[in-house]
């Protein structure tokens, strides 16, 4: 296994504060840190002021293999999750086929660990495709090493399902993470049941789905004692919800992402399907109460949801076009730049919603949760001096399907380690 030295490097001390650093890497792990190191390595990488982190957790991606190759990869998936400084992902299973029984899960976990520049942890459905009511074998898929299990894209729609899904996970001692969608109140909505749906005329998706779903969820919870993490929670009233459960002790936690987090459907102003995901962009006051959940704690973590889709697909109407957007490679250059370069969130803060939870909700050994000796080498290094334009050509995804294309950000990614050997660096890209 080679060895790096890593000269001049911002490690992140207390909540925004820097220190210049070297870090000396060698048998995957951090050996060395300090000031003017010389040690004797195979690769010696100038940072040259660059910040550098334990590498980003995403709990939420959708890497579209088997089924789907025309979308994205592992290969391509990881790459581009790299990329975006990230060294640990979860994949979702509503694949196809989907990730409901053993033979598939051995299947998939193998092309993860082939094919993989990263490490990708696999998630197995709740139910048999997605949607039945017969649980899957829980036991058999944890014992295979699924992280977790999720019916993700599609809620459980009965309240025994669910009910069953949580004992089951709470025996083999896994998270259940539920995508929260009573699909009798959707109505064929495709953009949220407010401004756009108002003004453009589209169908609208009431709050009211995702949150009479977490409401039963977070008594089954409470009755199972199981562990229960919320999606991509995107109504103001459903943080509430998860603040009262947290009071009452309840074994939840939560995501949001990116997209939400920044944007709303006040920003809908044409028939634009990049603004189209599952669940949709809520109005300003939503927006505002993701955010001050994720500064209270109420919220644990930011996951990208990366959904990938082909030109063709995204071409469409709103009302016919899939759901989804892309998101691992942008990710921390908008939040750094939108949220914590203005003051509202600390870096620290940031790093924890996108590190260090992740890795305590879900147990997770084998990550980089800070800059430290003796720390797995996860690293990825970050220009947070330059304002770069996202830009649609030069994604490493297959797909460049992002409402982000044009913004201008700080952050980009100049290296990622894995386990101390470099994935990625800048130039690379493709």
């Amino acid at each position: 296994m080679n060895s790096t030295l890593i000269k001049n490097a911002q490690i992140l001390v207390g909540e925004n504060s820097f220190l210049k650093r070297d870090l000396f890497i060698e048998k995957g792990k951090i050996s060395a840190i300090g000031d003017g190191l010389s040690n004797k390595a195979d690769f010696i990488v100038d940072a040259k002021g660059a910040l550098l982190l334990p590498g980003l957790i995403d709990v939420h991606v959708h890497f579209r293999e088997p089924g789907f190759p025309e979308k994205e990869t592992i290969a391509s998936g990881s790459k581009v999750a790299a990329r975006g400084g990230f060294t640990t992902v979860f994949a979702m299973p509503n694949l196809n086929p989907v990730i409901d029984n053993v033979e598939v899960f051995k299947q998939v976990q193998a092309l993860n660990q082939q094919d993989g520049i990263i490490k990708i942890k696999q998630y197995a459905a709740i139910s048999t495709g997605l949607t039945a009511n017969k649980i899957d074998n829980i036991p058999a898929l944890s014992a295979l090493g699924a992280i977790a299990f999720t019916n993700d894209g599609k809620g459980v729609q009965t309240a025994d399902t669910m009910y069953q899904a949580m004992l089951a996970a709470k025996a083999a001692g896994k998270v259940l993470v539920a995508h929260v969608e009573d699909n009798s109140l959707i109505h064929g909505g495709v953009v949220n049941a407010g401004l756009a749906s108002k003004n453009l005329g589209f169908p609208g998706a009431k709050k009211l789905s995702e949150t009479s779903q977490l409401a039963r969820d977070l008594m089954i919870a409470k009755a199972t004692g199981a562990q229960y993490h919320m999606a991509h929670v995107s109504a103001a009233e459903s943080v509430e919800l998860i603040r009262i459960a947290k009071e009452h002790r309840i074994d939840v936690t939560a995501e949001v992402s990116p997209h939400h987090l920044l944007l709303d459907d006040s920003m809908i102003t044409n028939d634009n399907s990049l603004m189209k995901m599952n669940p949709p962009l809520r109005s300003p006051d939503d927006r505002a109460a993701l955010l001050a959940g994720l500064l209270d704690g109420t919220i644990d973590i930011v996951a990208t949801d990366h959904a990938p889709h082909t030109k063709e697909e995204k071409a469409q109407s709103i009302l016919t076009a899939p759901n989804g957007v892309t998101g691992i490679e942008t990710s921390f250059q908008l939040l750094y730049t939108h949220v914590v370069k203005p003051g509202i969130m600390s870096l620290r803060q940031l790093l924890k919603a996108m590190n260090q939870r992740p890795a305590d909700i879900f147990a997770l050994k084998d990550v980089a949760r800070e800059i430290a000796i003796g720390q797995v080498a996860d690293l990825a290094l970050f220009d947070i001096r330059h304002l770069h334009e996202i830009k649609a050509n030069e994604f490493a995804s297959k797909a460049s399907n992002s409402p982000f294309i044009g913004w201008k950000v700080y952050g980009q990614t100049e290296r990622t380690w894995v386990n101390g050997q470099q994935v990625y660096a800048k130039g690379d890209e493709k």
